[in-house]
């Protein structure tokens, strides 16, 4: 009997060992996958938008104040691109690992030989700058910096330059790109410079240098948009903030909610010491209601939006704060959604090589052996295969929605497919998903034999918000109701059409 455990014992683990070895082939596989397709897409981009632009004629001269790293690192970008780069230092001796071919004056000298400035130091030493009034009248002024906190001071940096040299056209820009970014590539970091002024065409010459660069130009407007843009990179992912709050207060009561049910309950009834679950078994309930109920969120907030738009018959009226942040924040929550869909797979592998799992097996299998054989059930076969080929088939298109939200996937894409893939292919997640839930409750579902202190499984919480989207969802594709709305979203409205008649009633 012993050497039988021993044999059934190596069995489980060589049988774990290679799951874990197609896992990580797989992953790698995976990912080998996803970055060919992000390459090519990154080539797909860099082919259709150059990083430098060559020209036959010879550029303008660029003049740089401040030697730091910032400085630096735009003039060697602007030598790259072409420009004649000269730098304005306080001690023009002292400047060092200047690039090659760049050349280092004073500033006053440095000033007289360009019309356009960039100012890359801080707004503590800005007042040197009262000294030049005459050699920067006219000039064009480039603020790039930024503050050490949001709301640093009353004005923004921009506006700030603008009143200590009132004679010179001031532009905002170049902030929201770091050195790193301009020394290793525009790839590498966002593409996109945001820029404001008050005068048009120095705002437009500034965005011609940002394009000769490489780099996209945003145009944010006046100069008043400057503290906007100098709040910008100071955001620590403000539209991730709510998703990740929402996702830890989740899974922090899911958690606490399972330990109740799976570890006190037993250990107060029957003395049963079942804090092992706290490891594998409880979070693997916890990663998969998170993942099912954070998609559900991500359609929600648009079946609020249609469920307001119907009642106030009109779509020419702003939604809620809350409604609004909650749309914006739609793609972030899925993406958290997914990754605790990948959690709740790589668990659900690595469950054949627990310890529990093999001595629950090794002991079935040894009373098996010592009784009759235990007839196959096909009823429980077709429920045990159903519930795993609905699983398989929902967390693969939600890897699809995940991949189509990557900014090199997704600017491929025409709007039409992109909305295609992220509504009808996302309904279809979330339908196959919940349906996946409810074949793992099977006949379990609300059976009083599952409460615990009147607590239900923890499977039937993760199905309140999905199935009750998913009914009205339905409701609303109804020919009667989507007629309606859709009517609205073209821009029909039900007050407008009410009074129209009242009008005409009265003037005849």
């Amino acid at each position: 009997m012993f050497k039988l455990q021993a044999i059934l014992s190596y069995k489980y683990i060589f049988n774990g060992c290679n799951i874990l070895l197609y896992i990580v082939l797989t992953a790698k596989y995976a990912l080998n996958l996803i970055s060919l397709v992000v390459d090519i897409m990154e080539k797909t981009c860099t082919d259709a938008l150059p990083l430098t632009m060559n020209s036959s004629e010879k550029q303008e001269t660029i003049c740089i104040f401040g030697t730091g790293d910032f400085g630096r690192s735009l003039g060697f970008k602007m030598i790259q691109c072409g420009y004649s780069v000269v730098f304005g230092s306080r001690n023009p001796q002292m400047s060092s690992l200047l690039p090659n071919g760049a050349e280092v004056l004073s500033y006053s000298e440095a000033a007289q030989n360009s019309d356009i400035i960039i100012v890359a130091i801080h707004r503590e030493h800005y007042d040197f700058l009262t000294e030049l009034a005459e050699v920067l009248n006219g000039k064009i002024l480039v603020d790039v910096s930024n503050n050490l906190k949001i709301n640093q001071y009353p004005e923004s940096n921009a506006e700030y330059l603008a009143q200590l040299v009132p004679g010179t056209r001031v532009v905002k820009a170049f902030n929201t790109v770091s050195a790193w970014a301009l020394q290793s590539g525009a790839l590498d970091a966002s593409r996109q410079v945001f820029a404001c002024g008050n005068d048009s065409k120095a705002k437009q010459r500034v965005m011609d240098i940002v394009r000769t660069l490489g780099l996209t130009p945003l145009d944010q407007g006046s100069l008043v948009a400057a503290k906007e843009i100098e709040n910008y990179p100071l955001q620590l992912f403000p539209m991730w903030r709510f998703p990740i709050y929402l996702s830890a207060v989740l899974c922090i009561f899911l958690f606490f909610y399972c330990v109740v049910r799976e570890v006190i309950y037993p250990y107060v009834y029957k003395k049963k010491d079942e804090t092992f679950r706290m490891a594998i078994s409880i979070p693997n309930r916890v990663f998969p209601i998170a993942a099912l109920t954070l998609l559900a969120l991500v359609y929600l907030p648009g079946v609020i939006a249609a469920i307001l738009q119907l009642y106030r018959g009109t779509k020419y009226r702003r939604f809620p704060d809350w409604l609004d942040h909650w749309m914006l924040c739609r793609k972030q929550l899925g993406l958290i959604a997914l990754g605790f869909a990948f959690l709740h797979v790589l668990y659900t592998l690595v469950i054949p090589i627990r310890y529990y799992v093999r001595w629950k097996l090794r002991n079935i299998t040894v009373t098996q052996i010592a009784n009759k054989d235990n007839p196959l059930s096909t009823s429980s076969a077709w429920h045990s295969d159903s519930y795993l080929a609905l699983g398989i088939l929902g967390f693969f298109l939600f890897v699809l929605l995940g991949i189509t939200s990557l900014p090199s996937v997704s600017n491929t894409v025409n709007w039409r497919e992109f909305r295609f893939v992220q509504s009808k292919l996302g309904y279809l997640t979330l339908i196959l998903c919940t349906a996946h839930t409810l074949a793992y409750g099977g006949k379990r579902f609300l059976s009083p034999s599952t409460l615990r202190w009147c607590l239900p499984s923890a499977y039937v919480l993760a199905l309140i918000i999905p199935c009750t989207m998913l009914v009205i969802k339905f409701i609303l594709i109804m020919p009667c109701i989507d007629k309606t709305l859709t009517r609205i979203r073209q821009g029909w409205e039900r007050n407008s059409k009410i009074s129209s008649a009242l009008n005409g009633k009265t003037d005849i």
